[in-house]
């Protein structure tokens, strides 16, 4: 029971790591609360909040993932490196993959009740 306890306590470690050490990060953790007030305000319904949640997730995951890479690549080879750069950009695209597809999500979401709002 120690063992599965001190996997929280190591998770809860990454997750300070990354809070303090990675700007995108905190940039998408910033978005998703930005996000998640403007869901508030709008009433969004039960399905549109799990869209917008598993996609934060989606993000914020992939951004741990590409932070955790990053770091084990100029772990195991400090120098610039043809190879090194195309895994840390693949990385990287994940990220930009599920953000893009997080701003069609949101526009689906958003933009119809942005326009009523204009509109009345």
């Amino acid at each position: 029971m120690k063992k599965f306890f001190l996997g929280f306590v190591y998770a809860f470690q990454g997750l300070a790591i990354l809070l303090k050490t990675e700007r995108n990060f905190k940039f998408h953790l910033f978005a998703f609360f930005c996000i998640s007030i403007t869901s508030f305000i709008f009433r969004i319904n039960q399905s549109e909040w799990f869209a917008i949640l598993i996609i934060s997730s989606v993000i914020l995951t992939a951004e741990a993932f590409n932070s955790a890479l990053e770091k084990l690549c100029n772990h195991l080879h400090p120098k610039i490196h043809p190879a090194i750069k195309s895994i840390k950009d693949i990385a990287a695209a994940s990220v930009l993959i599920s953000s893009i597809i997080a701003v069609i999500i949101a526009g689906i979401i958003f933009l119809p009740r942005i326009y009523g709002q204009l509109i009345n």
